[in-house]
């Protein structure tokens, strides 16, 4: 075996290691062998590409969507996806470079993250033509629902009967042993007893009983991934977003959450994408607080991206309380990420708006306001299991536009107001924006499909007809507030301005608890600017010695947001929940 090794190139040798640690010596070379036969099957050769990565800049936005967001209720049998694809074209062309059309493949539940068939598009909403299409345009982003998989899976039915490929794929538990440890983000069972030939079996489910997760201590599991992520790459895919990562190895006894095996795994598929294409970017799905988040970068050999899951709830809590403090206290102790690293930036998406990655960052008082007016706003919030049975919150259920409303008095000025300085901040910050397409649209809560599924985050999954949505971008309704002319001007400005490069260095200043401002400085510092927001309802003046920090000296100078000269006389004004950006 080591005359074997010997002869091996770098890349083999550290997928052998991936392998070693994940199965044992005695498995690795077999697991190797099998790798180069699936290299070579999709017509790629195991040894590293010579291309250079082209990374992510200042140009980049990325839309994350359902593929049936949008429908022709004139054609109601029409695919929904050529419908997205034409308000792309038509109105998001200019400003949107990557588009996250989330998990569309048959599906059973959790809408579309219980997997029947993960080779398949939903035959309502179109076909691999259309993907390929659309990912011809834009960069395309795909969910890797790696963790766990519809019990209308053809496998999962082979496990019931016994028969491959299949019969083992899955995690047969005895119900008496102590899993008292277990990480839970959810309060449903983590066992469901299910039926099969060799009579009842209580089988892992983490998320729900529709949802059985797989056993990756199985090597035959994680080959059909990997065969699954080569497939999705030759159908235009060159985002991977690893779905429910955390929870991907077992080990009773422990947590399971965050194991070692499940961070060699992503080292794995990193090393397989800088074979085939270092343009490809992996982005772990793990919403957990911040430390835990940044672990998945590993030493620059796991993920290239993660999601910033502590940005939605902390800004929503400043600007609700009109207090910055803890959001200023966090940005300040942001670590430096590893050259290459990035983070996702958004404030909502198809879930809630998950608040344990809160903890630790805000007071328990602070924390039970937040989940208190997310209910009086006409919201829901979820739970998950603790470790002594009790309950606690696990995500606020609400459309982030509506998190801002004045209870009981929707689309007022002042919601409008604080909707869009959270956006704006968002859209500012060190990393990438990730744009939910109801963020957009500033959707109102969709209670009607609540009641109609009885599941709480469809609050913010609401399907618009095609003529629907078009009234209401162009105004010609009074439903309320539409946000994508203004999302557009500011996607259109900060595209010109290397400074928001998302690696472009970040300083965070605290000026006084009403003020969120920090200074961006492009990688070759040829540009600097600073970014002020007043995050209180009440106009605020600055004179211009206390944004030295900020390195603001000019006495005269233009707000690239607004195009109006908003420090003058050594005076910055700035409205209520105004945000500016100044070339300084």
């Amino acid at each position: 075996m080591d005359a074997q090794v010997g002869s091996l190139s770098e890349e083999e040798e550290k997928i052998l290691t991936h392998f070693s640690n994940l199965y044992g010596p005695k498995k690795s070379l077999e697991c190797l062998s099998r790798l180069k036969e699936v290299f070579k099957n999709y017509g790629f050769n195991l040894k590293k590409s010579k291309k250079e990565r082209d990374v992510w800049d200042e140009t980049d936005a990325v839309l994350v969507t359902y593929g049936d967001v949008i429908q022709d209720d004139g054609e109601p049998e029409k695919p929904s996806l050529p419908i997205l694809e034409s308000f792309l074209d038509e109105y998001l062309q200019d400003v949107i470079s990557t588009v996250h059309i989330l998990s569309f493949f048959p599906s059973s539940s959790d809408a579309g993250f219980s997997v029947i068939d993960y080779k398949k598009v939903r035959e309502d909403l179109g076909s691999w033509e259309d993907i390929q299409r659309i990912s011809d345009k834009y960069r395309l982003m795909t969910d890797l629902v790696i963790n766990h998989a519809s019990r209308f899976n053809d496998w999962f039915k082979n496990y019931q009967d016994g028969v491959s490929p299949g019969k083992d794929y899955f995690i047969s538990v005895d119900p008496n042993d102590d899993l008292s440890a277990v990480t839970r983000p959810r309060s449903s069972p983590l066992l469901s007893t299910v039926r099969t030939k060799d009579g009842l079996r209580h089988l892992w489910t983490t998320f729900s009983a529709d949802q059985i997760d797989f056993d990756f201590s199985n090597p035959d599991v994680l080959f059909e991934f990997i065969d699954i992520f080569f497939f999705y790459y030759k159908k235009g895919i060159r985002v991977f977003r690893l779905d429910a990562i955390a929870y991907l190895w077992k080990k009773i006894g422990t947590h399971c959450i965050h194991l070692e095996e499940t961070h060699e795994i992503v080292k794995l598929f990193r090393t397989i994408v800088e074979c085939i294409d270092p343009d490809i970017t992996l982005i772990t799905e793990t919403n957990v607080p911040l430390e835990e988040n940044l672990s998945y970068f590993g030493d620059q050999d796991e993920t290239h991206m993660v999601y910033q899951f502590s940005l939605p709830p902390l800004l929503l809590h400043a600007i609700l309380t009109e207090n910055a403090q803890y959001l200023t206290e966090w940005a300040i102790e942001m670590p430096d990420l590893p050259e290459g690293s990035l983070f996702l930036n958004f404030t909502a998406s198809h879930d809630g708006i998950g608040v344990r990655p809160l903890e630790g960052l805000v007071p328990q008082d602070e924390f039970d306001y937040l989940v208190r007016s997310t209910k009086e706003r006409g919201g829901f919030v979820s739970y998950k299991k603790n470790e002594d049975n009790g309950q606690s919150p696990y995500e606020l259920n609400i459309t982030y536009f509506d998190a801002f409303e004045e209870p009981g008095n929707p689309n007022t000025t002042i919601q409008i107001q604080r909707y869009l300085c959270s956006q704006i901040i968002m859209l500012s910050l060190k990393g990438v924006p990730g744009i939910y397409f109801h963020n957009l649209t500033s959707t109102n809560n969709d209670m009607e499909r609540v009641l109609e599924s009885g599941e709480k985050r469809d609050i913010n999954r609401k399907q618009w007809q095609r003529d629907e949505l078009l009234e209401f971008i162009e105004g010609k309704n009074e439903k309320g507030y539409c946000a994508l002319n203004d999302y557009k001007k500011l996607l259109k400005e900060r595209r010109k301005h290397p400074a928001f490069h998302p690696s472009a260095d970040q300083k965070t200043v605290n000026i006084d608890d009403q003020l969120f401002a920090f200074l961006r400085v492009s990688l070759d510092e040829t540009e600097k600017i600073a970014v002020i927001s007043n995050i209180s309802s009440a106009q605020r003046t600055l004179k211009a010695d206390k944004l030295t920090e900020l390195e603001i000296r000019e006495e005269r100078i233009k707000d690239l947001i607004s195009k109006k000269t908003v420090l003058k006389d050594g005076l910055l004004k700035l409205d209520s929940f105004q945000t500016v950006w100044l070339p300084v």
